[in-house]
């Protein structure tokens, strides 16, 4: 079975489509190759139903419905900047094939026009929902609102644990990995970047 998102054309511009599908019944009998390969006994609990399991909860990682990016227009001349902060998010590593999570801030310095509120979140969940690295995603973040905005700038800081580097390999409990991306003026403008980053950093939301 394909687990798919039809497309309509006839859809405005503001529409996002969801994410691609999914053939469950090959992934379903690679997962199961892959069981038998690291040992799983068959005719066993796991090798019944894990496949099946497994399959479950990397569709729902990888998975965004389609949604709408509504802006409305900037009447009060909002030029300041707009930040949406502790936004949580989890993806995917491209590596390891394991999760990583945390939290996404996203600013905007505005100019004809400005996003609803719940629809920075939403890019946020719509990009994470993918295999990538960190790195990436946030460019990916930063790049969408850019271009769908046609705003003064735009800031993405990314914190998030990734379980490849805490629960294996060098084993690093505790350790986040914070990216930037940054377009505009919040990149080239001195005084709009440092306010972005200050009040994205981790210090300034402890002592709030």
């Amino acid at each position: 079975m394909l687990i798919a998102h039809p497309e309509n054309h006839r859809l405005p511009a503001t529409f996002i489509p969801g994410s691609p599908g999914i053939d469950v019944a090959a992934a379903e009998q690679a997962a199961a190759a892959l069981l038998t390969a690291i040992g799983v006994s068959d005719g066993s609990e796991a090798a019944d139903r894990t496949p099946a399991r497994m399959v479950a909860g990397l569709a729902e990682l990888l998975n965004c419905p389609a949604w709408e990016f509504t802006t409305f227009p900037n009447r009060e001349g909002q030029h300041e900047l707009v930040l949406a902060r502790d936004v949580p998010f989890t993806s995917l590593c491209a590596h390891h094939l394991l999760p990583f999570s945390g939290v996404a801030h996203v600013g905007v310095l505005p100019a004809a026009r400005i996003a609803g509120l719940s629809k920075l979140a939403r890019a946020v969940e719509a990009f994470a929902a993918r295999m990538q690295v960190q790195e990436e995603l946030g460019q990916q973040i930063a790049a969408f609102l850019e271009e769908r905005l046609e705003c003064r700038g735009v800031g993405v800081v990314l914190a998030a644990e990734h379980l490849c580097m805490t629960r294996r390999g060098v084993r690093a409990q505790g350790a986040e990995t914070v990216t930037i991306a940054c377009r505009g003026d919040l990149r080239d403008d001195p005084g709009a970047r440092a306010e972005f980053l200050q009040l994205a950093a981790p210090q300034t939301r402890r002592a709030a």
